[in-house]
């Protein structure tokens, strides 16, 4: 995982009416005749007819490029499909994919909350040059954003248009409840945004190099290639940047396969965005969570939302070590059970 203000002054405002009355009229005032009311202006813009006119044929045009994607598509795109409804299936014949917050068969602990955040925090899932590290991640300094968090999709071609207004509607809420649970600023955006969530298909993500490097100036050439050659068993994933050295992010890109079914498409929403909050690493000890590769649990949980909580507290700074942020961690840890679920 790698990473202003503009200030406005106001004019001290002239009392111009004061000047008028500094001198009585010499003679009597003469009668003004009224002004003649002025033709408000022809208004030439579109009228709501011709706009939803409009929208009604970007829609038909994007869900027919929809269709023509899918035909088009290659067969192992199209395979992947049958294969993670497989998956997804599989994965709820077991148990997983789970989608209490608050499980009762999993209670937690001060001891468990403050070692699973510093697992999850303070550990990264990739080292050097976007490898995955070995056993619980390599160690990290504390990252989380300082500025709001914009989020911004982009859908592939092969993605309908009521399945990119679904996907808007289900990030929008996320995004909500992550600002809740942070206290930190996370919307929405048409566009601008910093965090861009990415739904395309096999063949499209093979492609995205270019686009990649338009969202995200300077992304390492490792990164992209990462995501380009993401695993079949990766059903999604996310990258965060900071400028330089920073230990505030400033980008982020997460990716998700068009070819998801509903509920792993929910879960990859619910944990590739929370990962990008700055919780960069899984553990397989965390429980119950979503930080886990074990997909015991799809959603987050309260668990995971008191990770959050415990991230962006202000005892705690960017680029805090283990050491220097346990002990408050676990005083954090200690407040939140302490309070009401």
């Amino acid at each position: 995982m790698s990473h202003r203000t503009d200030g406005l002054r106001s004019l001290p405002l002239l009392v111009l009416l004061a000047l008028a009355a500094c001198q009585a009229p010499e003679t009597e005032p003469q009668p003004v005749p009224a002004a003649r009311p002025v033709a408000r202006p022809q208004d030439d813009g579109p009228s709501q007819a011709e706009l939803r006119k409009a929208r009604a044929e970007r829609n038909r045009a994007a869900n027919a490029a929809a269709s023509q994607a899918l035909t088009q598509a290659s067969l192992a795109s199209t395979a992947q499909r049958d294969f993670y409804a497989r998956a997804e299936r599989a994965l709820l014949d077991q148990g997983r994919l789970r989608r209490e917050r608050v499980p009762l068969d999993a209670p937690i602990d001060e001891d468990a909350l403050t070692r699973d955040f510093i697992a999850i925090a303070l550990r990264d899932e990739y080292g050097a040059g976007g490898i995955q590290a070995r056993d619980s991640g390599t160690p990290a300094p504390l990252r989380r954003w300082q500025d709001p968090v914009r989020i911004q999709m982009e859908f592939g071609a092969v993605v309908d248009v009521a399945t990119r207004r679904a996907y808007r509607v289900e990030v929008s809420q996320f995004a909500a409840r992550l600002a809740q649970a942070t206290g930190h600023s996370v919307s929405l955006a048409e566009n601008g945004g910093n965090f861009v969530v990415m739904v395309l298909s096999d063949d499209e993500r093979r492609a995205i190099g270019p686009r990649l490097a338009q969202l995200v100036p300077g992304i390492p050439a490792q990164d992209i290639a990462v995501m380009q050659a993401l695993d079949a068993d990766n059903f999604c994933t996310v990258f965060a940047y900071s400028r330089g050295a920073s230990p505030v992010y400033s980008n982020a890109v997460a990716l998700i396969r068009a070819e998801l079914p509903p509920l792993l498409q929910t879960s990859c929403i619910h944990e590739e965005l929370a990962q990008g909050m700055g919780l960069a690493n899984d553990s397989p000890d965390a429980r119950p969570s979503i930080f886990n590769d074990d997909e015991e649990f799809a959603l987050l949980t309260r668990h995971d939302e008191l990770l959050l909580r415990i991230l962006y507290d202000p005892r705690l700074r960017p680029g805090m070590s283990a050491a220097e942020a346990e002990p408050i961690v676990r005083r954090i840890a200690a407040e939140l059970l302490a309070q009401s679920i």
